[in-house]
């Protein structure tokens, strides 16, 4: 097993954002989760006069579950402030319990096991797991998501964005036969579509615990014109890398793309559209296969119902409002046009489903909490280093693949063991084993402390400003690493 020359980012650095999330964080996202449960029992308990008695007897059931779900979450919050141990997960029935528990266990011999002490990868990916086994426990709560009506409040939100990139791709439309055979403009709308997807990630509920509409607005800003001035914010750049692998797929049957996702809502979108680009107006791609989480992930990861659900919500008259929601919100601006840009666009995604051109990694119809021998992989504590060792179907699959896209801040730290690496570190060296069993793209706005393939100049220039460079969302990388010939 690979073992970085590093120790891993945890919470003895106090201006380090691991400690920024143990302290502020993780409390904010834990209350979002009771307030939201609260909410949910309050609207039951509001329906009960107009029930059955059977129907009462089970509402009154949901409520006490729910009860209690609220109370193990508040002592996971108490015990957290107070720096305690983290607990064992129980034995819920669901995946990887045992691996979480067993890495408790080394951790627990290095006294490394409080909330302070334990390396900031395991513990988060612990939380997130052990608030779904809260779930998993009762009877009515099982497919329950907690994060579900703040990602599709966040989603609404990105009209504006949505009906552009729309109006986007039909433009491209008229130009598509022309395009296949003129590489040099393919290529600058490939970089823009790359640039669209990269920045779709500044999107990320885990992190946008106080913005209002209109920094989210703000922050999905789409265009030649947002995207010119953020490019200067790469701070390693390998797209031109990547465009020259694609040009090299011409000719090659059954060419697969695989995105890893990140976040539901507008980045999914997002990647949508590029998978979209690559398979509709570029010659080099046949097929795009997608990656989510099982269970509810890090706030707004995208799991099988979210994929299931973006497209009808897409299509709905309704999901999105002729004005924004927020009162004195600017309108969305879709004209008759736009919306018939987007119903004709993701009804081509939809045919693409039907087809197989767009897969799930799992059954579309997973239901939460499902387990699969290549998925679980992707909710473990482990590091992407030893895929091969630990999920050897997953690293089966993906040595078939064109190219593997990695999404995300997660997926990043995940990929470089969140380590302390210096930040010129390569991304060929931090990835570990994994570099060269299959072609890597990380499309990345810096959301964390760990950081590799940048300048070291810059990477100090950026130290000695003050900056919060590191996890402000204001910098990214685009980083390739080909499979090794």
């Amino acid at each position: 097993m690979f073992q970085a020359p590093y120790p891993p980012w945890d919470f003895t650095d106090r201006n380090s954002f691991a400690f920024e999330t143990v302290l502020r964080r993780w409390p904010v996202i834990l209350t979002g989760i009771i307030d939201n449960i609260y909410c949910r029992n309050h609207d039951l308990g509001v329906s009960l006069p107009s029930k059955s008695e059977e129907e009462k007897a089970t509402v009154e059931v949901i409520i006490e579950e729910g009860k209690k779900i609220i109370s193990k979450i508040g002592e996971v919050k108490y015990d957290m402030a107070r720096d305690r141990v983290l607990q064992p997960i129980p034995e819920d029935g669901e995946a990887l319990t045992d691996v979480y528990n067993k890495e408790l266990e080394k951790l627990a011999k290095k006294k490394q096991n409080t909330w302070l002490t334990v390396p900031w990868l395991y513990s988060e990916c612990y939380l997130y797991r052990l608030i779904r086994s809260f779930f998993v426990q009762t009877k009515h709560w099982k497919d329950y998501d907690p994060f579900l009506a703040q990602k599709e409040a966040t989603f609404q939100k990105s009209s504006k964005a949505i009906y552009q990139l729309a109006t986007t791709m039909h433009e491209l439309e008229g130009d598509k036969h022309t395009l296949a055979s003129d590489p040099d403009n393919l290529k600058v709308i490939f970089k823009e579509m790359i640039q669209m997807c990269l920045w779709g990630n500044a999107t990320d509920l885990s992190m946008l615990t106080h913005l209002s509409h209109d920094d989210i607005q703000h922050l999905q800003t789409v265009g030649r014109d947002a995207q010119a001035a953020r490019a200067e914010y790469i701070l390693k750049d390998d797209q031109e890398k990547v465009w020259q692998h694609l040009t090299s797929l011409t000719g090659k049957e059954d060419s697969r793309v695989d995105f890893v996702l990140d976040n539901a809502g507008f980045e999914l979108f997002t990647d949508f559209v590029f998978a979209d680009f690559l398979v509709t107006y570029t010659p080099y791609v046949s097929k795009v296969v997608f990656h989510p989480k099982l269970i509810p992930w890090f706030v707004s990861d995208v799991t099988p119902p979210d994929f299931k659900s973006a497209t009808k919500s897409l299509l709905s008259p309704t999901f999105f409002p002729q004005e924004d929601t927020p009162e004195g919100a600017p309108a969305s601006g879709a004209s008759e046009e736009s919306r018939q840009h987007l119903y004709e666009m993701v009804k081509r995604w939809e045919s693409y489903i039907e087809s197989g051109v767009f897969s799930l990694s799992v059954p579309i119809d997973s239901p939460l909490g499902s387990s699969d021998a290549q998925a679980n992989f992707w909710t473990s504590p482990y590091p992407y280093w030893n895929m091969k060792e630990l999920a050897p179907e997953l690293h089966k699959s993906l040595e078939d693949s064109s190219l593997v896209i990695f999404k995300g801040d997660l997926n990043f730290r995940k990929l470089t063991g969140d380590v302390q690496w210096p930040a010129s570190t390569p991304f060929e060296t931090a990835i570990g084993p994994i570099a060269g069993s299959f072609p890597i793209l990380s499309l990345r706005t810096n959301k964390a402390d760990v950081i590799v393939g940048v300048d070291q100049e810059v990477a100090d220039k950026l130290d000695k400003s003050g900056e919060k460079w590191r996890y402000n969302g204001k910098y990214a990388v685009v980083l390739f690493q080909p499979r090794a010939t």
